[in-house]
């Protein structure tokens, strides 16, 4: 049977090529050959391989790998046994074969190779021991190259931007573990984190979904608005539709805006950062409408992005999602906090980076960028002689021909009554805000480019409960003082700063955002290329 399947994976993959970081440290290989990692009794004459990499021209880091691998193995062949196909040959190209059909990705696809395996696959007597030589050592540079693809990821993060270590893969060792488990168990060593694997799963919800029901675009009067009994055929198939997302899971398809509609409307709001209510809007329709192909898109996007990242990490962690405009603590896997977040307006984006939080500062002063003082504070002095006074700032000297201006702890200050410093090249920093009415908005991209804190009270409280004598108390009174206060953390907790307009949350439902700043437009131009 998984031969079969396997026959039919490869004749697909050759018409279709046809047709066209913190890092995570991987265990030392293990380079002796015993039970567990021997299985083949035939052997490479090590000049075959070093005639194959004078043939074939691979870089020098792909041909080192060819060397260390066979050498590690005493040239022992790693995908064929003296009956033919290993087991792990069969398992590790079905699984190229789902990656490539779940991600419409045809980069790998070899229809050389491909076809070099249907013949073993088939037992063709043509098939001759150089053949066997060639397709083993094509099919290891191959596993290399699958590895590189599609657990590091295709693109570069530093070309979008994203200033996180990307992930390092060593392809050596998921090839030994391969070898080693004959091809079995390949989620517990696959080096992708749970959100990636999570939304694989969606992604075959939605390739289906394109594929059954096209755009499946609902028309609708744009003034309309549905609210609780409320008849209207056009509910017929709004309700099917939130049925064919999980979000409506009654038998009930009748034209009527009945009650227990309401859980699957507030749901749907909620998975794509809609305000939470029982009206079915014009935005709630255009959301609703986006294409399936639109989605899938997104969700490829994304999963590039899990690429880069490690496995869950240990230990505390702060993470800022920029399009979600929220943040939130984790323990391990385990939220311990969340709340809202103002991020940086289009003009002034916000960073996307990792550092490490040291510092709590309460009751800080506003040291004014230069941008600020020069675009917007100048102008403002000339109107208003008494603008600084008003705002409770200072000149505390002056530098290029500008005053350097900074504000005066208190309730007015533009960073609230505590900030939160992760030493980093960007100036950026999580502040509390004077400007609470802000966090009511459902798009919250207003600031410079450092990230507001819709309850920075609590995220204080938190980071300095290993502290005994930072009581609340204490805290409320450090953050109404006259004077700027820095408290050091006894242990720095990363903070990542990210970007995901589609992930999984701890419900397991599939959240969308919107492109706020436009990553993924630029990121779609480099993966989805035709090039």
């Amino acid at each position: 049977m998984e031969k079969a399947l396997l026959l039919m994976n490869l004749v697909l993959i050759f018409a279709a090529s046809c047709q066209q970081s913190a890092t995570a440290p991987y265990l030392e290989r293990d380079t002796t050959i015993s039970k567990s990692n021997s299985f083949s009794e035939i052997f490479l004459d090590s000049l075959i391989l070093e005639q194959f990499i004078s043939n074939q021209h691979p870089d020098i880091k792909d041909a080192t790998r060819l060397r260390n691998f066979y050498n590690s193995r005493n040239y022992q062949y790693a995908w064929f046994t003296k009956e033919g196909l290993a087991e792990q040959t069969l398992a590790f190209w079905n699984l190229q074969q789902n990656y490539i059909t779940l991600s419409k990705d045809s980069m790998l696809a070899d229809s050389s190779l491909s076809a070099s395996l249907q013949a073993f696959v088939a037992d063709d007597p043509t098939v001759t021991r150089p053949s066997r030589e060639m397709t083993e050592l094509n099919l290891t540079m191959h596993f290399f190259k699958y590895a590189e693809h599609a657990y590091a990821g295709r693109i570069d993060p530093e070309e979008l931007q994203w200033h996180i270590p990307r992930k390092k893969v060593n392809e050596m060792v998921l090839l030994d573990s391969l070898i080693a488990n004959k091809g079995q168990g390949l989620e517990s060593w696959e080096p992708l984190n749970r959100q990636y694997n999570m939304m694989e799963k969606y992604l075959e919800q939605y390739n289906d979904l394109e594929m059954r029901r096209g755009t499946d675009s609902i028309v609708t009067p744009r003034k309309m608005i549905f609210r609780e009994g409320d008849s209207s055929a056009v509910l017929i198939q709004i309700k099917k539709k939130l049925a064919s997302l999980n979000d409506y899971n009654s038998s009930d398809t009748s034209a009527v805006y009945n009650p227990e509609f309401i859980p699957a409307v507030k749901q749907f709001q909620k998975r794509h950062g809609l305000k939470q209510q029982s009206i079915i809007n014009a935005t709630f329709m255009a959301v609703l409408n986006t294409p399936f192909k639109e989605r899938i898109r997104q969700m490829l996007i994304n999963m590039e992005r899990f690429r880069w990242l490690p496995k869950e990490p240990p230990g505390k962690f702060i993470l800022a999602n920029i399009p979600e405009f929220r943040l939130r603590v984790f323990e391990g896997s385990r939220k311990t906090l969340d709340m809202d977040i103002i991020v940086g307006k289009a003009a002034n984006k916000t960073i996307i980076f990792n550092d490490m939080l040291e510092y709590v500062v309460f009751s800080p002063y506003w040291n004014v960028p230069s941008s600020i003082v020069r675009n917007e504070i100048l102008p403002a002095m000339e109107a208003n002689r008494q603008y600084l006074r008003s705002k409770n700032m200072e000149i505390t000297g002056y530098s290029g021909g500008l005053p350097v201006i900074r504000q005066r702890p208190g309730g007015s200050n533009s960073l609230g009554l505590v900030k939160f410093i992760f030493p980093n090249d960007y100036n950026i920093y999580f502040h509390d805000t004077p400007a609470k009415s802000l966090f009511r908005e459902e798009y919250r991209a207003f600031s410079h480019g450092c990230i507001r804190l819709a309850e920075p009270e609590k995220l204080a409280s938190y980071l300095l409960s290993d502290q005994a004598h930072w009581t609340p108390e204490k805290i409320k009174q450090a953050m109404q003082g006259s004077r700027e206060n820095w408290v050091r953390l006894k242990t720095p907790i990363p903070v990542v700063i990210t970007y995901f307009t589609a992930w999984v949350d701890k419900d397991g439902l599939l959240n969308f955002r919107n492109d706020v700043y436009g990553h993924d437009k630029r990121m779609a131009g480099l993966l989805f290329s035709k090039k």
